[in-house]
């Protein structure tokens, strides 16, 4: 056994006992009543970093902070591995369906439970300790490394693509990896070979100035909220497929190769629909679900704001009615460019007797890695160490948008390489990390880097 997994397996009890240090802190972005909690999360960070024997610094940015932490002391000839994570959480509402309390972390049925175990914190938190691991009693790192951590991942990142360039030197490396994603199945570790990416709306119709009295003028005034669920009905046919004219003119069909790697994978439809809690599956006709999510776009309506939602009757006409809008976004589409065909088919479908407002929310960029090389070789070497099973290559329906501007700007190959698992409940109440991926994530984090510099 190498020191640094001795070290790591003797130290497990401390590594979770601070690791709920961590989860403690709601650092949810997208509410600003926690802006101290999320500064207070970026200096936690430092110290951990600072205490495992990297030189970490706060940068300010017009939002959260972003932490960078370097370690470069394994020479000009060994490889430069940039590790990057989110601090910040999603919010927790709703409170009623928390098991526990979201910010309150608890182990039970081999699970640690609590908002960010799984995105992100907990699985940064594996690099902090796997670096630890290595620099523990004066030891040395096999490859230099620079940690940057932001804390606006769950809000769109809007300043992470203007400090990267900005700090393009300071973060100059071979590789990036990037721990915020799963593994297929409990005992099977995966490498991404896609990310979907994002295009979020919000879409405002507006009809009467004021609520008015269903009775005395339904039937002669325009009703926002009948108006919008018209709107939203035109956005996909009867096959599945976005309705938006031009939507489809940049997809890239994916070879049969890789869709046949897709249907070889072990899924069952039964665990998923139980997973999901769902009564039955829809989307694109002519591909299987693995392929809608993760090769195949697609559109959701996030939410829906309209009249009179509290207890017993109000009769009202309402005055407007708003809705959030989402497309996940797959090579080579573009948010912006989407955002001009949406914007034409809202005002193509809308009634002249209401007005209509799109605003764009955020966006990022569609993700396909390029498999094969030393990278992706090390990084599944590392997977089968930890795990005693060959890695399997998988697609992520959701979105890390920085991933294409890493590779872009840094000119650095990307490598993902995550522990959570299905149904481990991101972005929903009791989110929650498998306590073995924990241990045995952080021991691959140990491979990895040991791979890497070979």
């Amino acid at each position: 056994m190498s020191a640094p997994i001795g070290f790591i397996r003797s130290n497990l009890d401390r590594f979770q006992e601070e690791l709920f240090e961590l989860l403690r802190i709601p650092s949810v972005s997208a509410k600003s009543e926690h802006d101290g909690d999320t500064r207070r999360t970026a200096q936690w960070l430092a110290d951990a970093l600072t205490k495992a024997g990297l030189k970490a610094e706060i940068h300010e940015t017009p939002g959260h902070p972003i932490v960078v932490a370097e370690w470069r002391k394994a020479g000009p000839d060994a490889p430069t591995v940039l590790i990057y994570g989110h601090y910040d959480v999603q919010p927790v509402e709703p409170l009623e369906l928390w098991s526990s309390p979201p910010f309150e972390p608890q182990v039970r049925e081999g699970r640690i439970w609590g908002r960010g175990t799984a995105d992100d914190k907990g699985q940064l938190f594996m690099h902090v300790k796997a670096l630890e691991a290595y620099l523990a009693d004066g030891h040395a790192l096999p490859i230099n490394v620079v940690v940057l951590l932001e804390g606006e991942e769950e809000v769109g990142s809007p300043n992470l693509v203007p400090f990267v360039k900005e700090h393009r030197d300071l973060l100059a490396c071979d590789y990036v990896v990037i721990s915020d994603s799963g593994m297929f199945a409990p005992g099977l570790p995966t490498l991404l070979f896609s990310l979907r990416g994002l295009a979020y709306f919000e879409v405002e119709v507006e009809g009467p100035a004021t609520d008015l009295h269903s009775g005395a003028y339904g039937g002669a005034v325009p009703n926002p909220g009948l108006v919008l669920a018209r709107m939203l009905d035109t956005l996909l046919d009867e096959q599945g497929r976005i309705a938006v004219e031009g939507f489809y003119d940049n997809v890239v069909d994916w070879d049969q190769e890789t869709r046949d790697a897709i249907a070889a994978l072990p899924w069952n439809r039964e665990a998923f629909m139980k997973e999901t809690g769902a009564e039955g599956l829809v989307g694109e006709e002519g591909y299987s679900t693995l392929e809608r999510l993760w090769i195949r776009p697609s559109c959701d309506v996030n939410g829906i704001l309209c009249g009179y939602t509290g207890q017993g009757a109000k009769t009202v006409l309402p005055s407007r009615a708003m809705a959030k809008v989402s497309f996940r976004l797959v090579p080579d589409q573009n948010p912006d460019r989407v955002e001009e065909l949406f914007r034409a088919h809202m005002s193509k479908v809308a009634p002249p007797e209401v007005r209509v407002q799109v605003r764009a929310l955020h966006g990022g960029r569609p993700w396909r890695a390029s498999v094969g090389g030393k990278g992706f070789d090390a990084a599944g070497a590392a997977l089968e160490r930890a795990f005693h099973k060959k890695p399997v290559l998988t697609g992520e329906g959701g979105s890390i948008p920085i991933v294409v501007d890493f590779e872009e700007v840094l000119d650095a190959q990307a490598l993902l390489v995550g522990f959570s698992l299905p149904g481990c409940n991101m972005h929903a109440p009791n989110e929650w990390l498998s306590v073995q991926n924990f241990q045995e994530g952080i021991e691959a984090l140990a491979y990895l880097y040991e791979e890497l510099a070979r």
